[in-house]
């Protein structure tokens, strides 16, 4: 493919690291190579905060830098300043999972809604985001999605959902910021799936302001696009998509197996990659209608929509078409394809230390578990403290 080169420059994508930064990061992704290393470490974190030991400046100095923004908003803002100098902007997400009361809920609704307000106007963070899960609990979102009937409690508990969505949905249309909302589990992605699609109805009307999200591992996902697709030319709406590969495959394959069903997932990464292209190339044929937010650390697929757009004509810099990846990682990717052009904005995790945990755990996890992420980031981090290291010399 042409442009093959395009992500070799270490120069550029570590240009903002520091020489201490990029030591960091190499010991960092050196420690989350070593898979028992990292299940030693999850247990002993995790062990810690719960006896409230005093581990969190360590955390916080090690890899929680390196893959959050901060603890607040505002905390973020020289991190989303600085990338932005570099014309890498930035989607703040307020990493805190897992919460089941309603109280909980609606605080989560108004952290977005302040959110949103934080970001109307700025120009390096063009895009808000949010979990379906952090506005009700996972078992009435799995309810729904069975096709269940909700008991009178639980009708009423569903409407304050649907209000939470609607009164975020309406915020970010009043400050015409794009709202990213992600994916779940299958088992509950149904339900998600029709309440976002009300919303694209509802604020969609003349752009895309409203973003479902696709994980691609699904097999059954291009299928649910298309139908979605000819829905929108019914109806008259635009669709937002934020397209990515997936993050729950191991809880998809062993729940699917516990319960006797076929797995969503496809049957390996090959395919996986082909839908993902696919639906890829799919959407870009089909731009007047689609709006797409192209998640994905895979170079591959970045230079495929890179040649597809160039072969539909499609300027680097179209506003309807954006690269993501998460914050630090694929740095060569981001910034290399920001200064060719492109748009990118790196998802920016915040929130408490203790809150962030398991998306920090996660992260590291995922790192140690697909092929290839953590060797190509220690070979990009060594080729770069090489090439600073012959450059003070010379």
């Amino acid at each position: 493919m042409s442009k093959k080169n395009l992500f070799d420059n270490t120069e550029v994508a570590f240009a903002l690291k520091s020489d201490a930064e990029l030591d960091r990061a190499y010991f960092l992704f050196k420690m989350i190579s070593i898979e028992p290393l990292v299940k030693i470490g999850t247990a002993m974190t995790n062990f810690a905060l719960k006896a409230k030991l005093p581990v969190k400046s360590l955390i916080r100095a090690t890899v929680f830098d390196h893959f959050c923004g901060g603890v607040s908003e505002a905390d973020c803002s020289s991190v989303v300043n600085k990338m932005y100098t570099k014309r890498v902007c930035s989607v703040l997400d307020y990493s805190v999972e897992g919460k089941e009361e309603e109280e909980q809920f609606d605080e989560a609704m108004n952290r977005i809604l302040e959110i949103l307000d934080f970001v109307d106007q700025k120009e390096p963070i063009p895009y808000g985001v949010f979990k379906p899960t952090a506005f009700g609990r996972f078992a009435l979102w799995q309810k729904k999605t069975e096709g269940k009937t909700l008991t009178k409690a639980e009708e009423e508990e569903w409407d304050r959902i649907e209000a939470r969505f609607d009164r975020v949905c309406n915020k970010a249309s009043d400050c015409n910021v794009a709202l990213l909302i992600d994916s779940e589990e299958s088992w509950m992605q149904g339900a998600a799936d029709d309440l976002v699609a009300n919303m694209m109805r509802k604020y969609n009307r003349d752009k895309a302001i409203i973003y479902n999200t696709l994980q691609l591992y699904r097999h059954d996902r291009l299928g649910y696009l298309k139908e979605l697709h000819e829905d929108a030319k019914k109806h008259g709406y635009k669709i937002g998509m934020k397209i990515v590969r997936g993050a729950y495959m191991e809880k998809e394959n062993e729940r699917a197996q516990e319960h006797g069903y076929l797995s969503p997932i496809c049957i390996d990464k090959q395919t996986t990659d082909d839908n993902f292209n696919t639906t890829l190339i799919y959407i870009l044929n089909n731009i007047e209608d689609i709006d797409v937010f192209i998640g994905t650390h895979n170079e591959y697929s970045t230079l495929l929509a890179i040649e597809t757009m160039e072969e539909l004509g499609l300027e680097p810099y179209d506003p309807r078409i954006w690269f993501g990846q998460l914050y630090g990682m694929s740095d060569h990717i981001s910034f290399n394809l920001a200064a060719a052009g492109y748009n990118v904005a790196k998802y920016l995790p915040f929130g408490p230390v203790r809150d962030v945990m398991p998306y920090l755990i996660r992260r590291a996890q995922e790192n140690t578990s697909v092929a290839g992420q953590t060797s190509r980031e220690l070979t990009l981090i060594t080729r770069e403290r090489k090439r600073r290291k012959l450059e003070n010399e010379s």
